[in-house]
Parts: structure tokens; C-alpha cells; sequence
């Protein structure tokens, strides 16, 4: 399984740039270090986070959801990429995630989203694919939402 989609941050045309302000690169790299280090600070987030282990390019985290933790690792290349890989848990098959930050030279600056199966997938699991490609695409949506409001409350400012 693999799904994959683009959310625009900062538009071509200079009619959209008037309505909503453009990122940096460093404001927008902010703003999802913040869905890394405090993602309950986002919609759907968890209740708490906690990095447990810090290296170079590489965090360990747990997420709590009421009385489930999950626990994620991520590789990153500041400004570049973010790729969370799930431990397994319960019998699903962990799905990674890996959002990349791309400047094409058109001007844009734009946030690419994929999602595949660390594994094979049994076909219960392959039926609700269609649904959790809705979910995530809803899910990312929202935090580029929520970016863009702390990026005009100067929330995102060094």
C-alpha cells in the first residue's frame, strides 16, 4: 500500500500570497518540528508525547492516546524530510510516513505526503485503505491548517 499527495503551502500566484501570508522554508521547518516534538498541540493530536531518545537526525517518541502508547521513530533531514516509522503494535501492519518539504522552481513551496506499508498488508486491512487515505489526507490538511494560523500569529517566528 502506498498513498501519496501534495498540500500547496505558498502558491505561484501572488493573488493567493495577498490572502495568505507565505512561509520560509525555516518557519515551515519550525512548524512541523512542532507537530514532532508537541503533537497533542495539533487537532486529533495525542493527550502526551515524550521524545525518548535524541541522535543525530534521529528521535524516538512515544505518543499517548488514553490508555494506548505508541511509539514511533523518526529520521530527519532539517528542512528536507521527516519520516515516521511506527513499532509495531497490536497485528496491523505499521504504516511509515515520510513528509518532504520541496521548492520546485516555479516558486511554490510545497509539503509531499507519503504513506506506505512497512510489510504486507492482510486484506482486512487493505479493505479500510480507501478510508484511512481520506483520514490522512483530511489529517494533514488540518495541520497545515493549524501552521498557518501560528505562521500569522507569529507563532513560527525564531
Amino acid at each position: 500500500m502506498r498513498f501519496e499527495h501534495l498540500i500547496e503551502i505558498n502558491a505561484v500566484s501572488s493573488s493567493v500570497d495577498m490572502v495568505v501570508p507565505a512561509f520560509t522554508v525555516d518557519q515551515l521547518w519550525r512548524g512541523l518540528m512542532r507537530k514532532v516534538r508537541e503533537p497533542q498541540l495539533f487537532p486529533m493530536g495525542p493527550d502526551a508525547c515524550r521524545i525518548t531518545e535524541a541522535g543525530e537526525g534521529l528521535l524516538r517518541r512515544e505518543q499517548v492516546f488514553g490508555p494506548h502508547t505508541l511509539v514511533d521513530h523518526i529520521r530527519l533531514t532539517p528542512q528536507r524530510t521527516l519520516q515516521f516509522t511506527p513499532e509495531s503494535h497490536g497485528d496491523t501492519t505499521p504504516i511509515r510516513l515520510t513528509i518532504s518539504v520541496e521548492t520546485p522552481p516555479t516558486g511554490q513551496l510545497v509539503l509531499r505526503y507519503v504513506y506506505e506499508a512497512v510489510g504486507s498488508q492482510s486484506a482486512e486491512e487493505s479493505y479500510f485503505n480507501d478510508y484511512r487515505h481520506s483520514a490522512w489526507l483530511a489529517h494533514d490538511r488540518d495541520t497545515v491548517r493549524t501552521l498557518r494560523q501560528w505562521l500569522v500569529e507569529g507563532g513560527l517566528d525564531a
